[in-house]
């Protein structure tokens, strides 16, 4: 058995587990290595190093236990690396309240040069690590090593290779080493197997943790406890009353500088087969028979093995004008950065419901949430349908919230009708308290062994099931993308597909997120 399925394992006896998960300490027996592959790179610069922080801040990351480690190519100091990311830890708003932890958290990172393929680099690496565990008066095969994989998925496999050779544990004595990796996670569904097995070769699948954002944000981790604990949706989340559902993603702004990265992959490989189809499996999978993450993720799958493949009318792609002004963006390039696609799943409770799922970039405005558009009221005696109709609406980001928008009685002599919500707006209803960043969360978990918000390989093997033949078709040109102006909502194909798959706009409401 390997070590980190001992820890899954071990975790899985406790007693009412996703309570533990929360107030239990990460500390167990041996010391902690976090391990930073692409140190010096965007990703762990902006993210990994800014949760590490921010765990450590927060009294979860403990100094008498864990030491971090940052590894690359780049041919740098301690130190270099250090003034590196010292920027990105703290703001000028609370710089001078975090400056001690952060003078602390710095001297716990070390830094290791080396290639990615070199026996030599993973030697000194694992040399680093096991004076550490050392200093910690670590018994031989205690510790933990968590390796996170802020790299290109091109140098998975190489790298993970190394990690396996030279950097696990040479024993089992109740430690455990892991492996983060990051999206995009090939891609189609070839290349994803194919990875997929290239490490599944190397470790086990408790041991590999393919991390997703998205899961981590806090309106996310509140689908099930939204959806099941709560005897109001119960009765109301299925065909009988639910017209359709949006996931929508917008960004204010373009490829920023990214556009050669971007062409390779697209809007959809970069935020609708992961990010959203992630959320859309929550808002539609049956109740778990428990928490455990094996439980929850075993309904995400039978979602995606019910979806029916997409039909090409039922997709609008579009590429904002000026895009391939970029000089690393082909001329000819037909890579969408905008998509409305419409999912639809086969089975009892959602037949004939369209799951509605968009993004884009350079769009009018920049936000992320997702939508359930409820039928008519049958004998509509107030003859108010016009106006439009209910809605469930959880406002991923920004302003983090969640409201119902109702037909209600305009106040007055008159009897008219208005649209109004009731609203759980998070910054006015919780104040005082920090929203985490899905990035602590998710790592803090990792470190927990609790993979549930995490994405397994079969989850991973239907999510590419279901898209795979649309981008083949897009690649070979056979679908095509729409120009459509920056700053706008995206091609007008894109309200009308809206249109004739049922979705009603309301007319006259604006949502305002309340002010303190």
């Amino acid at each position: 058995m390997g070590s980190g399925q001992w820890h899954v394992e071990k975790r899985s006896t406790l007693k009412n587990d996703s309570f533990v998960k929360e107030y239990n300490p990460v500390s167990e027996t041996g010391s902690l290595s976090i391990i930073v592959l692409g140190a010096s790179g965007d990703l762990a610069k902006k993210k990994t190093f800014p949760a590490l922080f921010n765990l450590f801040h927060q009294g979860f990351l403990s100094p008498d236990e864990v030491h971090i480690f940052g590894y690359a190519r780049s041919k740098i100091t301690d130190e270099e690396l250090r003034d590196k990311i010292r920027g990105y830890l703290v703001d000028e708003k609370n710089a001078s309240v975090k400056s001690d932890a952060l003078s602390k958290f710095l001297k716990l990172i070390k830094y290791v040069s080396g290639p990615y393929d070199s026996e030599e680099g993973f030697k000194r690496l694992d040399k680093a690590i096991s004076e550490h565990e050392i200093s910690k008066k670590t018994s031989e095969g205690s510790s933990r090593r968590l390796f996170y994989l802020a790299l290109p998925p091109s140098v998975y496999p190489p790298v993970s290779k190394m990690i396996k050779a030279w950097c696990t544990n040479k024993s089992d004595l109740g430690g455990w080493t892991r492996i983060v990796v990051e999206k995009p996670f090939g891609k189609d569904l070839e290349s994803a197997e194919q990875l997929s097995s290239q490490i599944g070769a190397l470790f086990e699948e408790p041991q590999i943790y393919r991390i997703d954002h998205y899961l981590g944000k806090e309106l996310v981790q509140n689908m099930l406890v939204l959806r099941f604990a709560n005897r109001l949706f119960l009765p109301l989340w299925n065909r009988d009353n639910i017209a359709n559902v949006q996931i929508v993603f917008r960004e204010d702004f373009g490829t920023e500088g990214r556009g050669g990265y971007f062409d390779e992959y697209g809007i959809i490989r970069d935020i609708i087969q992961n990010h959203l189809l992630q959320v859309l499996c929550l808002v539609a999978m049956e109740k778990p028979i428990s928490l455990k993450p094996e439980h929850i993720r075993d309904e995400k799958v039978k979602v995606l093995q019910s979806v029916i493949p997409i039909k090409d009318e039922e997709v609008v792609l579009g590429q904002y004008e000026g895009y391939r002004d970029d000089p690393t963006v082909p001329n000819d390039s037909n890579t969408p950065t905008f998509a409305t696609t419409i999912l639809r799943i086969d089975n009892e409770r959602w037949e004939g419901v369209p799951f509605i799922l968009k993004a884009g970039k350079a769009m009018s405005s920049k936000k992320a949430d997702i939508r359930i558009q409820f039928k008519d009221v049958p004998g509509d005696i107030f003859k108010c349908q016009n106006q439009g109709r209910n809605e469930f609406v959880i406002r991923l980001q920004p302003s983090e919230a969640m409201y119902m928008k109702l037909t209600v009685k305009q106040p007055g002599l008159e009897m008219q009708t208005v649209q109004s919500e009731l609203d759980l707006s998070y910054k006015q209803r919780y104040q005082g308290v920090s929203i985490p960043e899905a990035y602590e969360r998710l790592i803090l978990d990792t470190i927990r062994g609790d993979q549930q918000h995490f994405v397994r390989r079969d989850e991973l093997k239907a999510a590419w099931e279901i898209f795979t033949p649309l981008l083949h078709r897009i690649d070979k040109g056979e679908v095509k993308s729409i120009p459509y102006k920056q700053g706008s909502r995206g091609p007008a194909e894109a309200d009308q597909l809206l249109k004739k798959a049922g979705y009603m706009q309301t007319h006259g409401y604006i949502w305002i997120p309340p002010t303190l």
